[in-house]
């Protein structure tokens, strides 16, 4: 089966994922296993997000967010932070016109105080290019963490309450929701991890409470079509229930307490 029937099959089977997410793992290890340098495993990376782009578009994904550079990925080391800067500025520079060719939205989340003006910059123009744009949104999160968008989420709460903009009483699930980074957009539906490691690092913590887990023992560079085909596919196999019952999936029923 080509690429494109398959992911023709996905949406048509109606068990496509609206909402995909994407910890990048193994680069320096697959870098390390070819005695090369880990920025070397970063850039062989480059391609495989252009297939997780590819694959996910077909597929009829409406968000793909990659989890890039986290908030602790600051510990690393000086030089290698530093290229992953270059590396990111390097593609923001390359790839960004292909995004706008092809109707694909890109925001980058996270707090990007931290980074030069220059590749903020680069940041605010890339967005605002594709800012219109209709298709696939393809979400960046650099210098990203769960826990810091929990507490940038309660600090814009407080600063309503403050203000009296708020009430504590309008504090609900889908008001705090609402606050972070990604509460416009659908909560993921698949979390894609390679690797082979079985953790989220801090990525995403409220909007994964329903999500979906996939784990992969390949390194990033190699997790290309196929590979995230493969995890699409098992998506679509797997019975989400939200808390209900088999029996009231099948029947599609539902209590009062769950409309």
């Amino acid at each position: 089966m080509t690429e494109t029937a398959s992911a023709a099959t996905l949406v048509e089977s109606g068990g496509c994922p609206r909402h995909v997410a994407v910890i990048m793992d193994g680069n320096n290890r697959w870098a390390k296993h070819r005695q090369l340098s880990g920025i070397a495993g970063h850039r062989a990376g480059v391609g495989a997000v252009r297939a997780a782009v590819e694959t996910c578009g077909r597929a009829g994904v409406e968000v793909l967010t990659l989890f890039a550079f986290s908030s602790e990925n600051w510990r690393r080391p000086k030089e290698e932070v530093g290229a992953l800067m270059r590396l990111f500025l390097w593609a923001l520079k390359r790839e960004v016109r292909k995004l706008d060719k092809n109707n694909i939205r890109l925001r980058v989340i996270g707090d990007r105080n931290h980074f030069s003006q220059q590749l903020q910059e680069h940041i605010r123009q890339a967005e605002a290019l594709t800012a219109a744009n209709t298709g696939m949104t393809l979400v960046v999160a650099a210098d990203y963490g769960g826990q810091w968008d929990i507490t940038q989420a309660t600090q814009r709460i407080a600063q309503g309450v403050a203000a009296g903009q708020l009430m504590p009483s309008d504090i609900t699930e889908d008001l705090f929701q609402s606050y972070l980074s990604l509460g416009d957009l659908p909560m993921p539906d698949l979390l894609v991890r390679t690797g082979g490691e079985q953790r989220i690092s801090n990525f995403l913590l409220w909007q994964f409470a329903y999500t979906e887990f996939y784990f992969s023992p390949v390194f990033w560079p190699d997790f290309m079509h196929e590979e995230m085909r493969a995890a699409l596919k098992a998506y679509a196999h797997r019975k989400r229930r939200f808390g209900r019952t088999d029996e009231q999936l099948d029947g599609d029923v539902l209590t009062p307490a769950q409309e």
